[in-house]
C-alpha cells in the first residue's frame, strides 16, 4: 500500500512539472504553438483522470494551493483589463447579476424544501454556492447557519462536480450556438458557479468572453457580503464571522494600476497576465487532483438533483435573457 501511495504521489509531480514547463515554453522563440495545447479543460482532465484512477495523492497541498493559486491568478488577470472597459461590462450584467441571485435563492428553496424536501441548511448551501460563487460562497454561508461539516461536504461537492462539468460543456455549447464572446461571458458568469471555472471556460472561449466573463463573476461575487448578513438574521445566527473575498477588491486594483500607472508600458501589464493565464491553467489542475470517488460518493441523489435542476434553470433563464432582452 505504502509503495502504492508513493507511485501515486510521483505521477502527480511528474504531470504538475510537465504542465509547468508546457505552460513555459510559451517563453522559448517557437514554442508558443507546443505551449497553448495545453488549455485550461486539458489541466482539468489530467486533474480529475488522476483523482479518479490514482486517488489523492496530497489533499491538503492541493486544497491549499488551488485556493491561493487561484485568488492570485485573478489577481493577475486585473493587470490585463482596463477599468472603463470593465466598468461598461460590469453596468450591463448589473442588473441580470442582482436578479438571478434572488432568484436562485428563491427557487433553490422551493427545489429543495418543497419538492425534496431536504434539510434546510444542505439545501441553502447549494442554492448560496449557485446563486453567488460556488466553493467560496458555500465556505462564508456555512458558518453563518452553523452548518455540520457533513453538510458544508455535501453542498461542496455537488457544485466541485458540476463547475467541473460546467468548464466543458460550456464552451462546446457556446460554440455550437455561435455565442459572441460579449455574451458567451456574460453567461458563464450568471450560470457558472465558482469563479475558477468561470475564468476558466471564459479563457478556453477567448480574449473578450474572459474579461466580461471574470468581471461580472466577481461583482457577483461580492454578493457574499450582503447575502451573509440577511441569512444570519434569517436562521437567526446573529454575530458569526462572515469570510469576505478580499482578492476581488486586489483584482479592482490592479485594473486601476494597469489602466492609469502602466498605461505608458504595456508590456508590464502584459507580462503578468500572461503569468496568470499559465498560474491559472495549473489552478486547473489541482481543482481537478482534489475530486476523489469518495466526494461523488457523498453527493447523494436528491443535493445532485436539486443542483443539477437549479444549475439548469439559472443556465436557460440566462440564454433567454441575452437572447431575448
Amino acid at each position: 500500500m505504502n509503495v502504492l501511495k508513493e507511485n501515486n504521489k510521483t505521477i502527480y509531480v511528474v504531470l504538475v512539472s510537465l504542465l509547468a514547463v508546457f505552460l513555459l515554453l510559451d517563453y522559448v522563440p517557437g514554442m508558443h504553438t507546443v505551449s497553448s495545447l495545453v488549455s485550461p479543460p486539458l489541466a482539468l482532465f489530467l486533474g480529475l483522470a488522476f483523482a479518479l484512477t490514482c486517488g489523492q495523492a496530497f489533499p491538503q497541498f492541493n486544497k491549499k494551493i488551488s485556493k491561493s493559486l487561484l485568488q492570485y491568478s485573478v489577481v493577475g488577470l486585473g493587470f490585463g483589463m482596463n477599468v472603463q472597459s470593465a466598468l461598461e461590462s460590469g453596468k450591463e450584467g448589473m442588473e441580470f447579476t442582482i436578479l438571478s441571485v434572488v432568484a436562485t435563492l428563491l427557487i433553490g428553496w422551493f427545489i429543495g424544501r418543497r419538492a425534496l424536501r431536504m434539510d434546510k441548511n444542505t439545501s441553502y448551501l447549494i442554492s448560496s454556492g449557485t446563486a453567488i460563487c460556488g466553493g467560496s460562497a458555500i465556505a462564508a454561508i456555512g458558518p453563518v447557519v452553523k452548518a455540520k461539516d457533513s453538510e458544508m461536504s455535501i453542498a461542496l461537492a455537488t457544485v466541485f462536480v458540476l463547475n467541473a462539468i460546467a468548464l466543458f460543456i460550456f464552451p462546446m455549447i457556446g460554440h455550437a450556438l455561435h455565442m459572441s464572446q460579449h455574451d458567451f461571458g456574460t453567461w458563464a458568469a450568471i450560470a457558472i458557479h465558482d469563479t475558477s471555472s468561470v475564468v476558466g471556460a471564459g479563457a478556453a472561449y477567448g480574449e473578450e468572453a474572459l474579461k466580461v466573463a471574470t468581471t461580472i463573476k466577481l461583482t457577483r461575487a461580492l454578493w457574499i457580503i450582503p447575502v451573509a448578513f440577511i441569512t444570519s438574521f434569517l436562521f437567526k445566527n446573529k454575530g458569526q464571522k462572515i469570510s469576505i473575498p478580499w482578492f476581488i477588491f486586489l483584482f479592482v486594483a490592479a485594473m486601476f494600476v494597469n489602466t492609469y500607472a502602466l498605461g505608458s508600458v504595456p508590456a508590464v501589464g502584459e507580462a503578468i497576465n500572461g503569468l496568470a493565464r499559465k498560474s491559472l491553467t495549473l489552478t486547473m489542475f489541482f481543482i481537478g487532483a482534489s475530486l476523489s470517488p469518495d466526494t461523488l460518493k457523498q453527493v447523494g441523489a436528491r443535493p445532485l438533483i436539486q443542483g443539477v435542476s437549479l444549475w439548469v434553470v439559472i443556465s436557460l433563464g440566462t440564454l433567454a435573457y441575452i437572447y431575448w432582452c
